[in-house]
């Protein structure tokens, strides 16, 4: 049985991860930031050494895409030298690192999906922190260093856009969504059970894409909830980005694409609508619980 490590377990997608492994039988150690500082070089090689993992699953990193745009330095300290020293402890003990990245090392300004190897472009500081995260376990862990890009994540253990969207429904008659932001919403489990069989496969080191299938608008997002709920899908009212000025410029085109599985005979996730349809009640019980905004 593999013994998992999972930094930045803490976070949406390493409860998840932490949770599915436990459920499997598997062996897993989960580290937050509280436990274990990714810039702290000497705390991630202590770590590394000490558990034994036969992989480490990198979740940690700098989320906050705006604070990015005014803290790039910070940002890059933990996105890309955190990564860094993680890559370097797993590089030292022969261990497979699974790198977590995301759909901002591209411009967005594509039309069709991006392809594993699309070359990056990012627009973003957020986006160029990560990529120099991705650039470090790729030149460290040639063989054995795996970035999984995802995006539009939404899962029961965070604040993310669905449970807002939850929320809003309960206590707002209407809410404006935009319409020109086009993506894939990724529920943390279905990445989670793509991550297991990424590693149990014996998959060879190299960039995938972990988003669900298929695509679809904020607003389309927003009114499947509506849908889900119960609740007039109409109450949401298609808006443009525009509308939200923020800091760091969002991707209009967030599409991946997932040949990437196919060349290594795994299968690709699940068409997004029916992923939202099963992760659904329990979005709704813990957005009754603990609300995301």
């Amino acid at each position: 049985m593999k013994r998992w490590l999972v930094i930045g377990g803490a976070g949406m997608l390493g409860r998840e991860l932490t949770g599915l492994l436990d459920a499997t039988g598997a062996g897993v150690i989960s580290l937050g930031h509280a436990e274990l500082d990714v810039t702290d070089a000497g705390a991630v090689d202590t770590a590394v050494h000490e558990q034994r993992p036969a992989v480490v699953v990198n979740c940690a990193g700098w989320t906050a895409v705006d604070a990015a745009e005014a803290h790039e330095p910070e940002a890059l300290r933990v996105n890309g030298a955190g990564t860094a020293n993680v890559a370097r402890a797993c590089a030292r003990t022969a261990v497979p690192l699974v790198q977590i990245s995301t759909d901002y090392v591209f411009d967005g300004r594509a039309t069709q999906p991006y392809s594993e190897q699309a070359a990056p472009h990012p627009r973003t500081a957020y986006g160029r922190t990560k990529l120099a995260g991705e650039r470090a376990v790729r030149e460290l862990l040639p063989e054995r260093g795996y970035v999984v890009r995802t995006a539009w994540l939404y899962g029961e253990h965070g604040p993310n856009f669905v449970r807002t969207m939850i929320e809003l429904a309960a206590r707002q008659p209407s809410v404006d969504v935009v319409v020109d932001q086009v993506g894939q919403p990724t529920w943390t489990r279905d990445l989670a059970g793509q991550l297991i069989a990424l590693i149990d496969s014996g998959t060879p080191a190299g960039v995938y894409h972990g988003t669900n299938a298929g695509r679809t608008s904020w607003y389309g997002l927003a009114r499947q909830t509506f849908a889900l709920l119960g609740a007039d899908p109409d109450r949401v009212r298609p808006t443009a980005s525009a509308a939200f000025p923020r800091p760091a410029e969002r991707p209009a085109f967030s599409v991946l694409g997932h040949d990437g599985w196919a060349a290594v005979g795994l299968p690709a996730m699940r068409d997004w609508r029916e992923a939202l349809a099963e992760a659904f009640p329990a979005l709704l019980a813990a957005a009754q619980r603990s609300p995301a905004s």
